[in-house]
């Protein structure tokens, strides 16, 4: 009788062991997510005998003085709003992981990508492990995709994929997704802790070794991260993550890591029977449809990565029927919300707390940055007071608990952007309006405070 095998608790969140089960996670506090795996000990870097996996030579350190400058040597990918979010272009040897919510379109572009790269003269192989090469052609055909060197390969054992991959030597390597890669030396199943880090490490090691760009799509949870562990965002060199509702025509792809660029860099897509087209000025996008000679609403002037975008900021200010006012904030942080509504409340005397505030960021962009400050305190004052803020006026800077507006980075980037679409009126930070006198047709008002900014806008 054969001995039972050992077997070890993984948490699929984070990846910590345990040797006997847990309802909650030590490490990451995440509740029923330990599973029991065969316990494999192995030696680190070693491969296991017989396990089809390519062997590459060991590698030899090299001067930092002779290693060739690769500058120039970015691909594009026939996209310019995609290689924007990449840093200007696919990287050689790059890892990029590409996440989003189902049907949000990673599938879409990132086949684009593949047919513009085949009609450049590289060779792709598309590894599918959820369609089958019927289906790709389906959706090809739909798109209007020549791709005439792109190569289909429905399959999910790495060991097969990766010998697949030496024999072909594709210029780009393409795996969809990566929760449905296995390992053949793993017992655990597909899309856990174990097979998703032992596929993504070898993909890893064969961008490296090859110097071939390889795409990963994973799929998200209900929180919006990837599925799998985190150290998966770790071994990649780039995060992509699709953001935007997949009911609406428009698409976000923002870069959450990124080795070659900008982090925090999006891209503005929108979403056609053509697949996915990108748009060129996502400034006049969020503001064509704002509303003329409505209180509550105004537009600040935010930066993307490199980008500054115009935005349309909502607020509306209700009575409400119970004893205390509710609150809620969609596209803008609900503390960060709580926090500005209190000094409006101490600084201006605003008698916010018997009324509902909602605040709203039009067109479905989330804002992280402290500039939107003055953005969200301006429109809930427009909408208490239920007085327009003239349309041909914009405004940026941080709000601290004392009432001050602070200054921000790269002012004159987002004052000439709010230029440039027909913007008669700024209101900035009193410390960010030097330098900024010189821009034509725009009258650009410094502020020290919310009394002055108040003052200013009614």
């Amino acid at each position: 009788m054969s001995p039972k095998p050992k077997t070890v608790y993984t948490c699929q969140k984070c990846g910590h062991q345990e040797r006997k089960w847990l309802g909650k996670c030590p490490d990451c506090g995440e509740w029923n997510s330990l599973v029991e795996e065969a316990f494999q000990p192995q030696r680190a870097g070693a491969k296991p005998a017989g396990s089809g996996l390519p062997q590459y030579a060991a590698a030899k350190p090299v001067r930092y003085a002779d290693i060739e400058s690769q500058d120039d040597a970015r691909i594009s990918s026939g996209i310019d709003e995609f290689d924007r979010v990449l840093g200007g272009g696919i990287v050689a040897g790059s890892l990029v992981l590409i996440g989003g919510d189902p049907g949000i379109g990673k599938s879409t572009i990132i086949i684009q990508i593949a047919d513009h790269l085949s009609r450049g003269g590289r060779r792709v192989m598309y590894v599918s492990g959820e369609e089958s090469e019927r289906q790709i052609k389906m959706r090809g055909e739909r798109l209007g995709l020549e791709a005439e060197d792109l190569f289909i390969l429905p399959e999910t054992n790495l060991e097969s994929i990766l010998s697949e991959a030496e024999k072909q030597d594709p210029g780009v390597l393409i795996v969809d997704s990566i929760q449905t890669v296995f390992s053949s030396n793993l017992d655990s199943a597909p899309g856990s802790i174990s097979q998703v880090r032992e596929a993504a490490g070898e993909f890893m090691l064969f961008a490296k070794r090859t110097g071939k760009p390889v795409f990963l799509i994973g799929h998200v949870t209900k929180e919006g991260s990837i599925a799998g562990p985190k150290a998966l965002e770790h071994i990649v060199d780039t995060v992509l993550y699709f953001e935007g509702d997949r009911h609406h025509n428009h698409r976000i792809i923002r870069a959450a890591k990124n080795r070659f660029g900008a982090a925090n860099e999006i891209g503005v897509f929108e979403m056609t029977n053509m697949g996915l087209v990108p748009v060129g000025n996502p400034s006049e996008v969020f503001l064509q449809e704002r509303p003329e000679g409505a209180s509550g609403s105004v537009v600040t002037v935010c930066m993307e990565g490199t980008r500054p975008m115009l935005v349309e900021v909502q607020a509306l200010v209700s009575g409400t029927n119970y004893g205390s006012g509710r609150r809620m904030a969609q596209g803008f942080d609900y503390n960060r919300t709580s926090l500005l509504i209190a000094v409006l409340e101490k600084r201006l005397g605003f008698q916010l707390g018997g009324d509902d505030i909602y605040v709203n960021v039009a067109g479905g962009l989330e804002i992280n940055e402290p500039a939107a400050d003055l953005g969200i305190a301006a429109a809930i004052a427009s909408s208490f007071k239920n007085l327009q803020i003239p349309p041909d006026t914009a405004v940026f800077g941080e709000i601290g608990l004392t009432g001050e507006v602070r200054g921000v980075l790269q002012a004159q980037t987002r004052a000439r952007e709010a230029q440039t679409l027909g913007f008669k009126r700024l209101i900035v930070p009193a410390s960010n309006r030097k330098g900024l006198e010189k821009l034509l047709g725009t009258r650009v008002i410094g502020v020290k405070n919310l009394e002055e900014a108040m003052d200013e806008l009614f």
